[in-house]
C-alpha cells in the first residue's frame, strides 16, 4: 500500500470521524495516570534515601539542559495526599507510579531495610486505596542505587540479577497484599542504549564499547524474569496479582514499497520490541539482531531459557510516536545499537510535509496510526498477550513568559488524546486484548536530560509559585470523557 493511500485509509477511519467516548472501550477497561519516582518524588536525602544514579547524573555539569535536578522535583513525597486527591477528582481508575529502590535499599544491596521508605509507599498506597485508586508499580523507572554502579558496574554485572531480586521480593512482600499490577522494568531499551551506548541518560556510559549496551540489556532481562519467577513461587497464589515487562517503541513504517525499505522497518522493530520479547516468547534474541551483532550479543544458558519462558503476565507498552524507515547502509545516529540497524528514521511523506504535528520534543510527532499498528503487530507476532498501554501523551514546551491561562489551554494535547484513544478503541475492535491505558503524565516534572523545559503533564505544576498544581484542559477533557462512561441504567459500562 503507498504512503498515502495508508493515510488516507487511517485518517479516514471511522475512529477520526467522531468523538472517542468511554463506551468505546470494553466495560472492565480501565484508564489511569503515571508518573516516575525520580521524575516527581524530589526529598533525595530524605527518609533515609540513598543516591541513585540519577542523583549523580543530575549534578554533573552539561547533562542536563536547564542545569536543573530531580532533588525536588515536583515534591509529591510530601505533596501525595494532595495528588492522589487530584487522581480521583479527575476520575482515573489507576496510578502508575514508581518504587526509587534506594528509598528501600539505601546501598542496593538488599542488606538493611530502610523502613521510613517502606511507610512512605504504603502511605501512599493507602491513600490511593481509600480513594478508590489502584495502585500500579513499576519496580525500575531507571534510578538505580549509585552504590551498585559504582562498586560493581550496575547493570554491567551479572550479579545485579540477584540484588534486583531481593529488592522486588522485598516489594511483593511488604505491598503486595494491596498491589495486583506490578511491572518489573520500564523501558529497558532505554537504559541500554542512552546509559551505556550513547549515554545521554544516566549512568552516562559512552566507551565507544559496543557490548555494554546488550549486556545491560541482557541482565535486565533476566533480573525480569527473575522477579517474576520469585512473585509466582512465593506470591501468586495468596496475592492474586500479575507481573509484566514494559518496552517502549515507535511505529516503524516502511519508507516505500521497496523491499530494502520494509526490511528495515520490520528490523526497526526486532530491535525494539523483539530484544526483549522474543527471549521470553521464543527462547532467544531474534535472529535479525544476532546475525547483525554476533559476539556483541549475550549468550542464554538452557537454564536462563527456561526461566525467561513465559514469564510476562501482559506486556506493557510505552508509545509516543512513530516513524517511516528507510534501509541505509550507514546509520545517520550514533550509538553501536543504532549503526547495527543500518536505517534511517523519516519524519517526511515523500511529498515533504511532516508525518504529523510535531510537540515540543525534537522526537516527538502526533501520529495517531501508529499506536493501532504497534498493538496489532505485538498481537500477531506474539500470540495476542494482554496488553496496557503504560504511558501515551505529549509535551508542551515551558514558557516562562505565556500566562498561566495560555499554558493551561492545550489544544493540541487534546486533540492527541482523542485521536490516540481512537486509534487504541479501533485496535480493540480489530482483536487486540489491550486492557487498560495510561495517560503520561498525571503532572509536569522532571523530564530526564531535558529537565524541566519540557512539560507533559496533565496538570500544570508552577515551578515559580510554590510547586502549585493547575488541571490543563487535556485534565478536564479526560474528566469528562471518563465521566461518560455512565451508562443508560446509571450505572458504569
Amino acid at each position: 500500500m503507498a504512503k498515502k493511500e495508508l493515510l488516507k485509509e487511517y485518517e479516514g477511519d471511522e475512529s477520526n470521524k467522531k468523538e472517542v467516548s468511554r463506551s468505546d472501550f470494553p466495560p472492565n477497561f480501565f484508564f489511569g495516570v503515571a508518573t516516575s519516582a525520580y521524575q516527581v518524588e524530589g526529598a533525595y536525602k530524605e527518609g533515609g534515601r540513598g543516591p541513585s544514579i540519577w542523583d549523580a547524573f543530575s549534578h554533573t555539569e552539561g547533562k542536563i539542559i536547564d542545569k536543573s535536578n530531580g532533588d525536588v522535583a515536583v515534591d509529591q513525597y510530601h505533596r501525595y495526599k494532595e495528588d492522589v486527591e487530584l487522581i480521583a477528582k479527575l476520575g482515573f481508575e489507576y496510578y502508575r507510579f514508581s518504587i526509587s529502590w534506594s528509598r528501600i535499599f539505601p546501598d542496593g544491596l538488599g542488606t538493611k531495610i530502610n523502613d521510613e521508605g517502606i511507610n512512605y509507599y504504603n502511605n501512599l498506597i493507602n491513600a490511593l486505596l481509600e480513594k478508590g485508586i489502584q495502585p500500579c508499580i513499576t519496580l525500575y523507572h531507571w534510578d538505580l542505587p549509585l552504590h551498585l554502579h559504582e562498586t560493581m558496574g550496575g547493570w554491567l554485572n551479572k550479579q545485579i540479577v540477584k540484588y534486583f531480586a531481593i529488592y522486588a521480593d522485598t516489594c511483593f512482600a511488604s505491598f503486595g497484599d494491596r498491589v495486583k499490577i506490578w511491572i518489573t522494568i520500564n523501558e529497558p531499551l532505554q537504559t541500554a542504549v542512552n546509559g551505556y551506548d550513547v549515554g545521554i541518560y544516566a549512568p552516562g556510559r559512552c566507551q565507544g564499547s559496543s557490548i555494554e549496551p546488550y549486556l545491560a540489556a541482557h541482565h535486565q532481562i533476566l533480573a525480569h524474569a527473575a522477579a517474576v519467577s520469585i512473585y509466582r513461587s512465593k506470591y501468586k497464589d495468596k496475592q492474586g496479582g500479575q507481573v509484566g515487562l514494559v518496552l517502549d517503541c515507535e511505529w516503524a513504517e516502511a519508507h516505500s514499497e521497496k523491499n530494502e525499505d520494509k526490511t528495515a522497518a520490520a528490523r526497526r522493530l526486532d530491535f525494539q520490541l523483539g530484544w526483549y520479547l522474543h527471549p521470553i516468547y521464543f527462547g532467544d534474541y531474534p535472529e535479525v539482531m544476532q546475525e547483525r551483532l554476533g559476539d556483541r550479543l549475550p549468550k542464554f544458558s538452557e537454564e536462563e531459557k527456561d526461566l525467561l519462558r513465559n514469564s510476562i503476565d501482559f506486556v506493557g507498552l510505552n508509545h509516543y510516536t512513530s516513524r517511516f524507515i528507510a534501509h541505509v547502509p550507514d546509520s545517520p545516529e550514533e550509538g553501536d545499537f543504532y549503526k547495527a540497524q543500518e536505517m534511517e528514521r523519516i519524519v517526511e511523506w515523500e511529498g515533504g510535509e511532516k508525518i504529523g504535528e510535531k510537540a515540543a520534543s525534537e522526537w516527538l510527532y502526533v501520529v495517531p496510526w501508529g499506536i493501532r499498528k504497534v498493538l496489532n503487530y505485538i498481537a500477531q507476532r506474539y500470540n495476542n498477550p494482554p496488553i496496557y498501554v503504560t504511558e501515551n501523551g505529549m509535551d508542551d514546551e515551558d514558557n516562562e513568559t505565556s500566562p498561566l491561562h495560555e499554558m493551561l489551554d492545550d489544544k493540541l494535547r487534546v486533540v492527541y488524546y482523542k485521536r490516540y484513544l481512537a486509534a487504541v478503541a479501533q485496535a480493540i475492535k480489530d482483536g487486540v486484548d489491550v486492557r487498560g491505558y495510561f495517560a503520561w503524565s498525571l503532572l509536569d516534572n522532571f523530564e530526564w536530560a531535558q529537565g524541566y523545559t519540557k512539560r507533559f503533564g496533565l496538570v500544570y505544576v508552577d515551578y515559580k509559585n510554590g510547586l502549585s498544581r493547575h488541571p490543563k484542559s487535556s485534565a478536564n477533557w479526560f474528566l469528562q470523557f471518563l465521566k461518560g462512561g455512565e451508562g443508560k441504567n446509571g450505572k458504569k459500562d
